[in-house]
C-alpha cells in the first residue's frame, strides 16, 4: 500500500478466530474424541490438536481419524455427530486469550474496525463472538457454504465489501481500497498465507497453535508476544 497513512479515512482490523481470540482447544478437542468415539475410533490427547485444527471441521475429522479412514463418508459422518456435541459444550473450556477483550475495546476507542474471520463453521463463529465479544464487531465470517476455506482470501474480500457498504450506509463514506488501511492476525500458518494471498500486512500472534518458527517462515509483516503489542502496530498506522 503505497498510499501515505495520514489519508486513510478508514482502519480494520481482521481477527482469526481459534488460537488469537480465544483458546478453544480443549472444547474442539473433546467434541471431536466424542465423535471419534461414537464410531469405535480411537481418541486423541488434548495436546495433539493444536497440530490439527485450522483449516475447518471437516479437515480436524480428517486428521483425526486413522490412517486408512479418513473417507469423505467417514468425515461427514462424524461430523453430524460433532457439529450438535460442540454447538452445546463449546463454552466449557473456551475463554479469550489474556488481554484480548482490553486490547479489542482500545482498538474500537481509536476508530477502528473490528472483524473475524474464521475457518470456523458460521454458526459457531457467531455464537462464540456473541457470547465472548457482545456488541465487539462490525462483521463476523465463518466457514459458509459457497465460500473456500482460508488460506483462499475471499472471507477476507467478502469483509472488505460489507464494511465498505457499512460505511456508506452509515456515514455516507465511500471507500475505495487506498484509503482504507488493514491489518491481518492470525496464529497460523493458513492465517499467514490468506493475508500474503489478500495483499495485506499481516500480523502472526504466537500465543495460538501455531509456534513462532512455523509462523516466520510466511515472513509476517509482524510478530506479536500478546495482544497490546497489537496497539503499538495499529498506533504506526494512526
Amino acid at each position: 500500500m503505497s498510499q501515505s497513512v495520514r489519508n486513510y479515512i478508514a482502519k480494520l482490523a481482521v481477527f482469526d478466530l481459534d488460537g488469537t481470540l480465544l483458546d478453544t482447544i480443549g472444547d474442539l478437542g473433546r467434541a471431536c474424541n466424542h465423535a471419534l468415539s461414537a464410531f469405535g475410533y480411537p481418541s486423541h490427547a488434548e495436546d495433539e490438536y493444536p497440530r490439527l485444527v485450522g483449516n475447518g471441521v471437516n479437515r480436524l475429522i480428517e486428521r483425526a481419524l486413522p490412517e486408512g479412514e479418513k473417507s469423505e463418508a467417514n468425515v461427514l459422518r462424524l461430523r453430524e455427530v460433532f457439529v450438535p456435541y460442540y454447538n452445546l459444550h463449546n463454552k466449557i473450556l473456551t475463554h479469550p486469550y489474556d488481554g484480548i477483550r482490553e486490547t479489542l475495546q482500545q482498538l474500537k476507542h481509536n476508530g477502528w474496525l473490528l472483524a473475524v474471520a474464521s475457518n470456523k463453521y458460521q454458526a459457531a463463529t457467531e455464537d462464540l463472538i456473541g457470547h465472548f465479544f457482545p456488541d465487539t464487531f462490525n462483521v463476523v465470517l465463518g466457514e459458509r457454504d459457497g465460500c473456500p476455506r482460508k488460506p483462499d482470501p475471499r472471507i477476507v474480500h467478502d469483509i472488505v465489501e460489507s464494511v465498505k457498504r457499512q460505511k456508506q450506509e452509515d456515514e455516507k463514506v465511500s471507500i475505495d481500497e487506498d484509503s482504507l488501511a488493514i491489518l491481518y492476525i492470525g496464529d497460523s500458518d493458513v492465517d499467514m498465507q490468506t493475508a500474503k494471498k489478500a495483499g495485506i500486512r499481516s500480523v502472526a500472534c504466537t500465543w495460538g497453535f501455531c509456534t513462532r518458527e512455523t509462523l516466520m517462515q510466511y515472513m509476517p509483516d509482524y510478530v506479536i508476544d500478546c495482544p497490546q503489542q497489537l496497539l503499538q502496530i495499529a498506533n504506526l498506522i494512526n
